[in-house]
């Protein structure tokens, strides 16, 4: 079984491997607090990753590479995750006086009836959940399951850049965890039901936590590589053109009203179709507060825009905000990818066992 699950005793290296690069983020313990010491983030080839399954894991594997080479950092072993929607999750009950080896052997006994592969071709993990009732004979279980070709793919490209991978986790776990520290910048908001869209290249991903737990996840195919081929298209440039005069605001001054305005509203009206996903299939019809991550969250005025056009409550994640940094890090470089590294940094939370 691999380790989706357990809980955190001491840090690994967190390794997001998003469509459109690989990042590593290294996070030490002072005092009980995480403290970042140093990230990296590197860019993968095309279609290295595609809709968040790896397609070329030496690609993979040698941007891994490059990235440690700079990184230096103190550990080998690291966390990485697949995506949310190549896993199933349920909650079983199961006897409540079962230890966690009775507990496998029965889950593997029983795998046909939660799981629709057979149990050779995946990976499954387990959880045991607080009892609501101590004096019940049962427990709620939750049981993770994933193809193993998918956990397989990401153990093989760590294994191909110098890494161990030490744990497997899930997106939305990574994420949750993430969500954690970013209590400073909700202070005094004290938001029930949140929604976290992260926006990448190509997909983005709605999470909605009810007090801090995930009670919802949906991929939709929509992310700012649509920005950056806009650019290409109107400029004649190449992609990587195009990728540094957004970044560093070098392009003319048309792009801003004939290019970018549009993708904000773009960006809005996705928001929008997600959080209706989530609302036509539960019993909510509002969220207290958006939360934006993701590379295009830190589009300037995004999270005003959504704020005023959703009427909803809306910030750009950054969970570093209330943290200490190493001496390696640029405070500000950090302060504008923080909403990027989100995963990675739920990740870099994670335990060894």
């Amino acid at each position: 079984m691999l380790q989706f699950l357990s809980r955190k005793t001491r840090t690994l290296l967190g390794v997001d491997i998003s469509s459109s690069a690989v990042k590593l983020l290294e996070f030490s313990l002072h005092n009980g607090r995480y403290r970042p010491e140093n990230y990296v983030i590197r860019q993968l080839p095309v279609n290295a990753v595609v809709e968040k399954n790896i397609s070329d894991i030496d690609a993979v594997g040698e941007a891994i590479r490059q990235a440690l080479s700079i990184l230096k950092p103190c550990t080998k072993e690291a966390a990485v995750a697949v995506a949310g929607s190549a896993v199933i999750t349920k909650i079983i009950e199961m006897n409540a006086a079962m230890n966690d080896s009775e507990m496998e052997n029965q889950i593997i006994v029983e795998a046909d009836q939660y799981i629709p592969y057979p149990l050779s071709e995946v990976a499954i993990d387990f959880e045991r959940q607080e009892q609501a009732d101590p004096r019940s004979d049962f427990v709620d279980v939750l049981l993770a399951a994933c193809r193993k070709e998918n956990v397989e793919s990401r153990v093989a490209a760590l294994q191909s850049g110098g890494l161990i991978a030490r744990v497997v986790d899930i997106e939305a776990y990574a994420m949750e965890r993430a969500y954690s520290l970013l209590q400073g910048q909700l202070a005094g908001l004290d938001p029930h039901t949140v929604a976290i869209l992260d926006i990448g290249a190509t997909i983005t991903t709605l999470h909605v936590l009810l007090e801090g737990r995930t009670i919802y996840t949906r991929e939709q195919l929509f992310g700012g590589r649509q920005l950056v081929e806009d650019v290409q298209r109107r400029f004649g440039l190449s992609a990587i053109e195009a990728e540094t005069g957004i970044r560093r605001g070098a392009l003319p001054e048309e792009y801003e009203q004939e290019i970018l305005a549009p993708f904000k509203d773009a960006v809005v009206q996705q928001i929008s179709r997600s959080l209706q996903f989530f609302f036509s299939s539960s019993q909510y019809n509002d969220v207290d507060q958006i939360i934006l991550a993701g590379g295009v969250a830190a589009i300037d005025g995004l999270a005003g825009l959504v704020r005023e056009q959703l009427a909803t409550p809306a910030l750009v994640a950054n969970p570093f905000q209330d943290l200490a940094t190493g001496s390696k890090v640029n405070k500000t470089l950090l302060a504008n990818d923080a909403p990027a590294l989100m995963i990675a940094c739920g990740l870099a939370m994670r335990s060894k066992y």
